[in-house]
């Protein structure tokens, strides 16, 4: 076989493809620096598991990107060929997420100031303080919340949902979605609706009696609307390297994925 020949072959081709559509060395730098920090507990054990989920080219979203822990990470597993929507209401995270981005280099997707929930409109964002420190890590939506004490710190940002972005952008296939937004996640799954139904893409939610309790709500009660609604989900936790099957919801797991068998099987 000459050169020429083997250069075109099957085999050669699906290699070069795979190595045009995998994302740059930095942002697969900064995803083993993630990875790195899960070990000393400065991320979350979970971003070990999401290889197991996502894949390159898939079409994913996070939801309450913060300062960029998910979002980074699943832009190296998605590749050049994948896109990830991230949103952050707080102009604190949205900054950092973008300078992130914009240090490792382009790659599909875009980070917005959107509130995501149960329907259009305006939000309002509550970050309280401690000993005189804005904690924005418990930044949350006001809108349906029960009053809270304290000195707090309250800015304005649009709201959205689920199912209108991905229909004002044209995206389908949704195969990941990641929430967390402080108990104000089963309005933005209310908002996911249609999605979801057209879709099952895996759902990384955290899920704590603590704050869905400013809400109205209890963990136990979410979980069941959501296999109600959805029943081919199975709930696992990560754990020992690896997704492990649950039924309980428990005050010492903060994170939970809701998974197809599809979704392994990909």
């Amino acid at each position: 076989m000459t050169a020429e020949a083997a250069s075109t072959s099957p085999a050669s081709s699906g290699e070069l493809t795979a190595r045009s559509e995998r994302s740059n060395w930095r942002v697969r730098a900064a995803h083993s620096l993630y990875r790195s920090a899960t070990r000393v507990h400065w991320a979350e054990q979970e971003l070990l598991g999401l290889g197991g989920l996502v894949r390159t080219g898939d079409e994913v979203i996070d939801v309450g990107a913060a300062l960029g822990m998910y979002t980074l990470p699943l832009a190296d597993l998605v590749g050049r060929s994948g896109r990830v929507s991230s949103f952050e209401p707080q102009r604190r995270g949205l900054w950092a997420v973008r300078l992130l981005r914009a240090i490792t280099g382009p790659h599909r997707g875009q980070v917005s100031r959107i509130a995501l929930g149960p329907r259009p409109g305006t939000s309002t964002i509550v970050v309280p303080y401690h000993r005189g420190f804005p904690i924005f890590g418990h930044g949350h939506v006001a809108e349906g919340a029960d009053g809270e004490s304290g000195r707090q710190h309250r800015s304005r940002a649009p709201m959205s949902t689920i199912d209108i972005w991905c229909h004002e952008h044209a995206i389908t296939g949704v195969s990941f979605i990641k929430v967390d937004v402080e108990g104000f996640e089963p309005a933005v799954i209310e908002g996911a609706r249609a999605t979801i139904d057209r879709d099952r893409p895996s759902l990384l939610l955290e899920i704590e009696d603590r704050h869905l309790a400013r809400y109205g709500r209890t963990a136990a009660g979410f979980v069941d609307e959501l296999l109600e609604r959805w029943p081919d989900y199975r709930i696992y936790i990560w754990t020992d390297g690896d997704w492990a099957r649950t039924s309980a919801i428990v005050p010492e797991v903060r994170n939970y994925l809701f998974a197809t068998d599809r979704a392994f099987a990909r």
